[in-house]
């Protein structure tokens, strides 16, 4: 079963690995949107460890929709409500309990992607976040290992695709060629969440 403490310490290894990753996907960006991805989610993602140093909430559900809150009010352009809807609409379907399963985290992040799915108005195949999401929540069925893995397949086949939303879609074609930046954190943030879980176990073991 998966504790607030899991949660809080996912939340600080995507921190860690945005900061990591943030000169990367800025470079991402350059080409097809502001350039400005990498330091965003940098700011974003370092509020939320911030905040959740600060007010330690006891609950899974609470710890994902307070650092989606953070996301939102922290994050300029498209990524804050994004991701900030990403985070709480799954802490928000996790409801009040203290403990979670594995099936229901998946479950959980689920709806989240549905959520920001229905925010955006994107697909699958529209080179966005959504092309690593949604396999990736598919595959958390299998095991969080499964999910990092569709997370950065589906990134990198963001590459031959042509835009249809988001900032890249202005550049019609010429957005073709360039992996998205969105996908890519979003790949991000799915492979933070099983370094998490390998950790625990582990620890565990």
């Amino acid at each position: 079963m998966l504790h607030a403490d899991f949660f809080r310490r996912w939340m600080t290894a995507a921190a860690a690995s945005v900061e990591r990753e943030a000169e990367r996907l800025t470079a991402l960006d350059s080409p097809i949107g502001d350039a400005d991805h990498g330091s965003n989610l940098h700011r974003g993602f370092a509020a939320v460890v911030a905040v959740l140093e600060k007010d330690a909430p006891d609950t899974p559900g609470a710890v994902l929709v307070l650092a989606g809150r953070q996301l939102i009010s922290t994050v300029g352009g498209a990524s804050g409500p994004l991701y900030g809807t990403l985070l709480r609409r799954t802490g928000k379907a996790l409801g009040d309990a203290v403990e979670v399963s594995e099936g229901q985290l998946a479950d959980a992040l689920r709806a989240g992607v549905d959520a920001v799915m229905t925010l955006g108005g994107a697909a699958p195949g529209d080179k966005t976040m959504i092309d690593a999401l949604v396999p990736a929540v598919a595959a958390l069925d299998e095991s969080f290992t499964a999910a990092r893995s569709a997370a950065e397949e589906g990134a990198l086949a963001t590459t031959p695709l042509q835009a249809r939303k988001g900032r890249a879609s202005y550049l019609g074609e010429r957005s073709i060629g360039h992996q998205d930046p969105g996908a890519t954190s979003a790949a991000l943030l799915i492979a933070a969440l099983a370094d998490t879980a390998e950790h625990r176990e582990a620890t565990d073991a």
